[in-house]
C-alpha cells in the first residue's frame, strides 16, 4: 500500500514556514470499506483538490497554507483495535504539517468520508477549528474529541450519499458534551458540492479564515458557535 501524500499550495517565499500564519488541511471522501489505493482521477480526491484550488486563492495571500490529504487507502476501512485508515492518515498528516511550518494553527475540512475524519481528529493538538461538508457521521459516532472544539458544518438538503438528519442529531449531541457547533442547511442540492459552488466555496472561505483568526467569522456564524445546547445555530441558511 503506497504512503499517504499531501499536495500543497502555500505563500511563495524563502522560508515557506516564516510565511504561513496557518494551515488548512483538506481531507477527501472515499468508501466505507476498499483497500485499493487513492488515484488522483478519482471524483473524491478529485473534487478536494478542486476546493484546495479556489481556497488557496483566498487565503494564500494572507499567509494560509492549504495542504490537501491523500489517504493510503479509498475507505473507512473500521476494524477491531485501530483506528480508521483516513484518521490514522490524517495523524500522519498533521505531524507532517507542524514538521513543515512549525507551531501554527490549523483548520480541517473534511468532506464526506473526511468530515467524518476532521470531527475525529478534532481534538488532535494545534486543530484550531473543523469545517465539514455533507459528513458521513451515523448515530453511533463518537462526539467526545469534539469537546471544546468549534465545528462549522454544512449539509444539502437533498443529499443521498450521506444523511442531513444523520449531522444535525450529531451536531446536538456534540453540543451537549461542549462543542461549539454551527450548521448551515445548504438548501435542496446534492452531495459533491457542485450545485451551488459558490456558496459552498464562500462557505469554506470564511469559516477557514475565522477559525485560524487571520480574519473575522461570519456574524451569523460567530453567533452559533457562542449558542449553548439546543437547536440555535444548526439551521443556518446560507448567505455567500
Amino acid at each position: 500500500m503506497p504512503d499517504p501524500v499531501l499536495t500543497s499550495w502555500r505563500p511563495r517565499q524563502r522560508s515557506a514556514a516564516a510565511a504561513v500564519r496557518g494551515v488548512s488541511l483538506l481531507l477527501h471522501g472515499g468508501r466505507a470499506d476498499d483497500t485499493r489505493p487513492v488515484e488522483r482521477q478519482h471524483a473524491s480526491w478529485w473534487r478536494m483538490a478542486l476546493l484546495g484550488r479556489t481556497l488557496a486563492r483566498a487565503t494564500v495571500p494572507q499567509g494560509v497554507a492549504v495542504e490537501l490529504l491523500r489517504y493510503r487507502a479509498r475507505g473507512w476501512n473500521d476494524g477491531p483495535g485501530a483506528e480508521p485508515g483516513p484518521v490514522l492518515d490524517g495523524r500522519w498528516a498533521l505531524r507532517a504539517v507542524r514538521e513543515r511550518y512549525g507551531d501554527v494553527p490549523v483548520v480541517l475540512v473534511g468532506h464526506s468520508m473526511g468530515g467524518r475524519g476532521a470531527c475525529a481528529l478534532a481534538d488532535a493538538d494545534g486543530v484550531t477549528g473543523v469545517v465539514a461538508l455533507a459528513p458521513w457521521l451515523t448515530a453511533g459516532e463518537p462526539v467526545r474529541p469534539a469537546r471544546r472544539q468549534r465545528l462549522v458544518i454544512a449539509h444539502g438538503l437533498a443529499d443521498r450519499w450521506t444523511s442531513p438528519g444523520g449531522s444535525l442529531e450529531w451536531a446536538r449531541r456534540a453540543r451537549s458534551v461542549g462543542a461549539r457547533v454551527a450548521r448551515y442547511e445548504m438548501g435542496a442540492v446534492g452531495h459533491f458540492m457542485l450545485t451551488d459552488a459558490g456558496q459552498w466555496n464562500g462557505l469554506v472561505r470564511d469559516a477557514t479564515l475565522g477559525l485560524l483568526g487571520v480574519a473575522p467569522l461570519p456574524a451569523e456564524m460567530a453567533q452559533a458557535l457562542q449558542s449553548p445546547a439546543g437547536d440555535a445555530g444548526l439551521r443556518l441558511n446560507p448567505t455567500w
